[in-house]
């Protein structure tokens, strides 16, 4: 076990980094900083220029693979690190220098268990990218399939297991020693997030698994397209996939020239988020110009699926209600999702929060169409969160940052195209196919139709219990349940009376 003198040898060493870009300012001048954090910051700027502005981005390009990951998803967290520093790390460029095609190579062999030639009969030594995780090169299969090969650098497993070490012991400290905000803004859960996540980007197989539930999940949508996995030779370290033959949609001059319909694209990939986030639960959660494709048919396609995020139906409903809300101006109905979520501490007033989302809403609402953004929006939520003591929830992150990414992608396709107006007749159906009174009664009679099943096992279960005068009590089909005894004609009495009702109630609304 890593000693607490190495943790703070290291955070040290990686807070000199960034000081020397200015990252620490807003650490050392934010009053809620705990003084044994400022005392640390002063140490690790200590004789250093500090820069008019800091670059996040660059200082943790400079720390290495796990601080690009770590910044990636702070970025999703601006009640956390400031909205400039949350704008300046969406720009973090997650790339660094490739391995050697040496040890790319032996890496694919151990990994898969056959000689190269055996498995491809060519493979680019030069990779087409190269990130913090992992680098891709073209191949041809010995069958004559032309695909990409993602080959987890060599190393890189321990790398982020040093660095996670760290950064768990400093959020555990923060979080003890830091007072309430550091507890609201719940940092060792931000930190054991980010270990599931980097976990999932290290795990290839996993990779190809979230591809093909995507890839299944997405048929009804069929602009949207995601590549085929080559299961036999892709493994825990090494991912084996189709290539795909397109355009980056961050060359709009080039798409234009190519005849693609720019605002058709951005069409296709609002739709395609919607449908994965608010109908399926199973988002790509990494959708910047660099994962997406224009295809010589007019489809979009998708790439890189390490990141993907995962909602229940619960919060999926909770998300669709609040977004229907905020588009159509019902504060009230979006203050009681919070507070029914529990997003919102019980000791708050309902009627406050209300306010406080109309004066995140009204001003977004009354722009034209063409300038309400939901990222403006996003910004307002966060900024009343430490008001009302809305604790962080860790499944909200990778949607927060995503929606935000994917807004920005498809308006730079289309300058003038809008979530709102794209997302509100989207989010209109699914609510009314979801909450309207057709689907009230479809989850009604399901849940009727259970009870009815479970009647003759709880008949015999009262003939146990509470046997006519006389006869012996039948076995029961299942195990036995310990009650406690009651007079039995009255309790008897009462349970058939409530099955009765029960099975009446049921098939009446069968027949309604």
């Amino acid at each position: 076990m890593t000693s607490s003198v190495t943790h703070v040898v290291r955070l040290l060493r990686w807070g000199r980094t960034l000081a020397r870009y200015g990252a620490l300012q807003g650490i050392e001048r934010d009053p809620l900083t705990p003084p044994f954090a400022r005392r640390l910051v002063k140490l690790a700027r200590f004789g250093l220029r500090q820069p008019a502005e800091p670059d996040y981005a660059t200082a943790l390009q400079q720390l290495g693979p796990a601080a690009i990951k770590l910044g990636q998803a702070l970025a999703t967290r601006p009640d956390l690190v400031g909205e400039k520093a949350a704008h300046n790390l969406f720009a973090l460029q997650d790339s660094l220098p490739p391995a050697t095609f040496e040890k790319i190579r032996a890496s694919i062999e151990k990994a898969l268990e056959a000689p190269l030639e055996s498995l491809f009969s060519r493979i680019d030594p030069v990779p087409v990218g190269a990130a913090s995780i992992a680098q891709v090169h073209r191949a041809t299969t010995t069958d004559g399939r032309e695909v990409a090969v993602k080959v987890l650098r060599p190393g890189i497993e321990e790398t982020f297991a040093s660095a996670l070490e760290t950064y768990e012991w400093a959020a555990a400290h923060l979080e003890t020693y830091a007072g309430d905000e550091a507890r609201r803004l719940r940092p060792k859960m931000v930190i054991a997030h980010f270990k599931q996540w980097t976990r999932r980007e290290l795990d290839l197989n996993r990779e190809a698994a979230s591809a093909s539930e995507l890839k299944d999940n997405m048929v009804a949508e069929d602009g949207f397209y995601v590549p085929e996995i080559d299961w036999q030779r892709t493994s825990r370290r090494v991912l084996t996939l189709e290539w795909l033959d397109g355009i980056k949609l961050s060359k709009r001059d080039q798409l234009i020239e190519s005849g693609h319909d720019v605002r058709a694209l951005a069409g296709i990939l609002v739709r395609a988020f919607l449908r994965q986030a608010v109908i399926d639960g199973f988002f790509h959660a990494d959708l910047h110009q660099g994962n997406l494709f224009a295809l010589p048919d007019g489809r979009l396609a998708a790439i890189d699926f390490g990141i993907m995020g995962r909602i229940d139906a619960q919060a999926r409903r909770w998300l669709a209600e609040i977004l229907y809300g905020l588009i159509t101006g019902n504060y009230g109905r979006v203050a009681e999702i919070h507070f029914e979520a529990q997003y919102v501490p019980r000791h708050h007033s309902m009627e406050e929060f209300t306010t406080a989302l109309r004066a995140v809403g009204e001003p977004i609402r009354g722009l034209p169409v063409k300038d309400i953004s939901v990222g403006r929006m996003l910004e307002g939520l966060f900024a009343i969160t430490r008001d009302f003591d809305m604790p962080t929830q860790p499944h909200l992150l990778l949607l927060q940052k995503t929606m935000v990414m994917e807004e920005g992608v498809a308006t730079f396709l289309d300058p003038d195209l809008n979530m709102w107006e794209q997302a509100e007749p989207f989010l209109r159906e699914w609510m009314r196919s979801e909450l309207g009174p057709e689907a009230y009664a479809a989850d009604r009679l399901i849940a009727w139709t259970r009870a009815l099943r479970k009647l003759p096992e709880l008949v015999d279960r009262i003939d146990h219990y509470f046997p006519a005068p006389g006869g012996a009590p039948p076995d029961l089909p299942t195990a036995q349940v310990e009650v406690k005894e009651l007079p039995a004609p009255r309790w008897r009495d009462a349970i058939i009376a409530l099955v009765a009702a029960a099975a009446g109630a049921a098939v009446v609304l069968f027949l309604q």
